[in-house]
């Protein structure tokens, strides 16, 4: 599969026969793995996994440039090259490992801050827009809003189902049915931007000793693998680690955060831009023989956070004056 690139890419034949290297080596040692291939036309299907979130993301990225397909989308322009694209299982066996930041995310540390705390805390949420109102440009939705204000025609009240998946396993750890949704296919089938995120389903193991642990599943339909996956696993994960807290605080009891299962429909990286992940991602990655200096800790990073805080703040203040003048 590998051969698109080279016919894409001549020149870049020297990176390209590198990463195929590493992804053998990979595949070899079962990091990352092809469990349906694209060689008869399908969409392949593939897994990835590592320790922590920076590894299992890595490993992601280079599977699906290694073994993915090039599909088009609807977001090509003339001249832009297919995407490259899987259905993908992700594993991160301890997400509150460190490290927990990979250098080559996209965006700062601040970007990643202010995402965090618009899944987790929901800072963005007065963004959304009126749905009855068609001058309304604002947002369509955001994640927390549908996990924590989750609202449904006729009724009067809007769901909170993070509390309700909360409460779910607080009173029975070992059920099925603690999960949150984002699709409102009465909205979402003809919305421009739907929402990529799908839902996030939990359970409560134990282990030889007792010791309680929460498993999570996350779910995506389409997701950009290099450009929004990290970010999105980052927020999803301090969500979790958020949702442990209280279903220890409501049984009296410690549950740990346990494995973190990332599975995308679809998980692409837009040919549009494979010039920059090519000197972005793949650069690093051979520049950088050492995972540590690939890496952040979250250590090293909560002062940028902190710092970052109050400029979010502003950002958003801003942006809510240009909204209430009609601007986007």
């Amino acid at each position: 599969m590998i051969e698109d690139f080279t016919k894409l890419y001549p020149e870049r034949a020297e990176q390209l026969t590198k990463v195929v290297g590493l992804a053998e080596t990979k595949l070899r040692a079962r990091d990352i793995g092809v469990i349906v291939s694209g060689d008869s036309g399908q969409i392949p299907v593939l897994y990835a996994k590592g320790s922590c979130l920076p590894e299992a993301w890595e490993n992601s990225l280079i599977a699906l440039f290694s073994y993915g397909t090039m599909i088009k989308t609807q977001y090509d322009k003339d001249g832009d090259p297919p995407s490259r694209d899987c259905t993908m299982t992700m594993v991160v066996e301890d997400p509150l490992s460190e490290p927990m930041i990979h250098r080559s995310f996209p965006g700062g540390l601040e970007d990643l801050e202010e995402y965090r705390q618009e899944v987790v805390y929901g800072i963005k949420n007065h963004w959304v827009r009126n749905p009855e109102n068609p001058e309304d440009n604002r947002w369509e939705y955001t994640y927390n809003e549908r996990m924590m204000d989750y609202k449904v025609p006729g009724l009067d009240d809007s769901i909170d189902q993070f509390e309700g998946m909360i409460r779910t396993l607080a009173d029975s750890p070992i059920s099925r049915r603690a999960q949150m949704v984002a699709w409102q296919p009465w909205m979402d089938m003809e919305a421009y931007d739907p929402a990529c995120w799908q839902s996030l389903w939990g359970r409560i193991t134990r282990d030889g000793d007792g010791a309680a642990s929460l498993n999570l599943n996350m779910r995506f339909r389409s997701r950009d693998a290099y450009k929004a996956a990290f970010m999105n696993d980052f927020a999803f994960i301090d969500l979790g680690k958020k949702m442990a807290a209280r279903i220890s605080e409501l049984r009296g009891e410690e549950i740990k955060m346990g494995r973190f299962i990332d599975e995308s429909d679809s998980y692409h990286i837009y040919g549009s831009y494979f010039d920059e992940f090519f000197d972005g991602f793949i650069k690093l990655l051979f520049a950088r023989e050492q995972f540590e200096d690939r890496t952040w800790t979250k250590e090293f990073a909560q002062p940028i956070f902190d710092e970052a805080k109050p400029q979010i703040l502003k950002k958003i203040a801003e942006q809510d004056q240009k909204y209430k003048q009609g601007q986007k």
